[in-house]
This record gives C-alpha cells, sequence and structure tokens, in this order.
C-alpha cells in the first residue's frame, strides 16, 4: 500500500450521516462537549479539510435544527435507509452532483477525525480511476488485534486495490498462527487495519442503492463487501496517522472532550 495526498485542484464534498438513534447513547449527534453539539465539532473537523461543500444529512428534526443553529448545511433524508451510506446516496441524488464528483463519509460521531485523513482519502480514489469507492488503512500495531473481531483486516493487490476485508486474520500466516499461544509482535508484518472512512464516486453512489446486500456481507458484517461481491473496486491507502476512536459510549465522550480541551490550552 502506498500513502495518497489529494493535488490542491481536485474538489471534494464531505457527507455526514446523522441518525438520532442509538443504543448505547440516544441523540448522540446532540451530546454536548464544550457548550457545542456533537455534530458541530464532526462538521468543523470536514470545513478545516478543505471540503468545497458539506452536508449532513439526516431524518431528525431535531439534529436538523441542530445543524441550521450553527448555519451548518443539513439534507433530510428518508427513515428507511438501513445504512449511512444509502443516506449518502440520496443526499448525492437530489444535489445532482455529477457521476465523478468525490464524495466522503464522515460519521457523526467522529469529533477527532485528523482533517487530513478526508483529504487523503478522497486522494486515493482520484488517484484510481478504475476505483468506485476509496478508504484508508494502517499498519497493524497491537497482537492483540490480530484475532480481535471488532478490528477489520484487509489485503490489497500490488496497485492498492482491496482483495477482501474480514474480522478474521488476514493475510493468515500458515506455518505461524497459533490461536492457543500469547500473541506474537512478528505476526503483524504485513497486516493492515482498516479505518472506516470512506470516499465514493457520486455515480456509483446512485448503482449502490440498488445492489442487493451479499451474503458475504452478511457473514462478515462488513458492508464494504457488498461493493466487492458485484464486482466493484475499492481502492486502499495508508492513512498518514491513526485517528482515535470515535463516541458509542459516555466514557468515549468524556475521553473526546477531554482531547478537545487539551487541543484548547
Amino acid at each position: 500500500m502506498r500513502r495518497w495526498s489529494i493535488s490542491p485542484n481536485q474538489p471534494f464534498k464531505v457527507v455526514i450521516p446523522a441518525r438520532y438513534a442509538s443504543q448505547r447513547l440516544p441523540g448522540k449527534p446532540l451530546l454536548t462537549i464544550h457548550d457545542r453539539p456533537m455534530i458541530q465539532h464532526v462538521y468543523e473537523r470536514a470545513i478545516a479539510a478543505g471540503a468545497e461543500q458539506v452536508i449532513v444529512a439526516t431524518d431528525d428534526r431535531r439534529i436538523a435544527d441542530a445543524v441550521a443553529a450553527f448555519s451548518g448545511d443539513v439534507c433530510m433524508t428518508a427513515s428507511s435507509h438501513t445504512s449511512g451510506t444509502d443516506r449518502i446516496a440520496e443526499v448525492a441524488a437530489g444535489c445532482r452532483w455529477p457521476a465523478e464528483t468525490i464524495v466522503v463519509n464522515l460519521q457523526g460521531d467522529e469529533p477527532l477525525m485528523p482533517p487530513v485523513l478526508l483529504g487523503e482519502v478522497a486522494g486515493v480514489l482520484s488517484g484510481h480511476p478504475a476505483a468506485e469507492v476509496s478508504t484508508l488503512a494502517v499498519p497493524m500495531d497491537e497482537p492483540e488485534q490480530v484475532f480481535d473481531p471488532n478490528t477489520v483486516k484487509v489485503v490489497t493487490d500490488r496497485a492498492g486495490y482491496a482483495l477482501y476485508f474480514s474480522r478474521a486474520p488476514i493475510p493468515w500466516r500458515r506455518d505461524r498462527f497459533d490461536i492457543t499461544a500469547e500473541p506474537e509482535s512478528d505476526w503483524l508484518s504485513g497486516m493492515h487495519r482498516h479505518l472506516g472512512i470512506y470516499a465514493y464516486r457520486a455515480g456509483f453512489l446512485s448503482d449502490y442503492a440498488r445492489l442487493e446486500p451479499a451474503p458475504v456481507e452478511a457473514m462478515e458484517s462488513l458492508e464494504q463487501l457488498r461493493v466487492l461481491w458485484h464486482g466493484g473496486r475499492i481502492a486502499v491507502g495508508v492513512a498518514s496517522e491513526t485517528p482515535p476512536a470515535g463516541v458509542d459510549t459516555h466514557s468515549d465522550l468524556e475521553r473526546v472532550a477531554a482531547v478537545l480541551a487539551g487541543q484548547r490550552a
């Protein structure tokens, strides 16, 4: 894998899918961090990345009102969407963006996402004309992640296109892995951990919305496998830095608040 950076003349847009429902943190986008809703912090990350347009996509009027309160752009979308990608596809279609428009998906619970990574994932897609989608990965750095199903692994071909994503250890070291043994650091050589950030071509988003879920997607619970199963191509670049984890719990919220307080100091 190689690192990519976006050229100054390559514009990209950012869509932030945000929903109110959350099992562990209901109303998550509206939770307050330093007197501002979380969705505002995420929005400002996208602006700092140099995106030519940033839109919050939601089906909840409370989130829409909060975005309007800080003068952000918001698009109301259907409540029937089962994924953020479907919600982004509705925005792209409604805005009638040209097919080659690069659209970055920034999750609404990523208030610490480094802005540089938004440009990098867009740059990867720009540098791979045959790809419909791009994403980022980082070298695996903790042996415990090898067998952790919450750590998604990715393997690419020599040109940087994804061969497969899995929650299982890939590539599998036939003569080395012993799941009964303590993890060893040299297991990590050549393994990459996938980061859940994507860029799409707007033309592909309209096609994606019509694709049937793939059997392997259901088995792994990985939405990106739908693209590969239907013959699409996903370009993968190595991120220049590893983003902090998003917000899923109250302890995550406290961690983010502490980090942002330190950045302000």
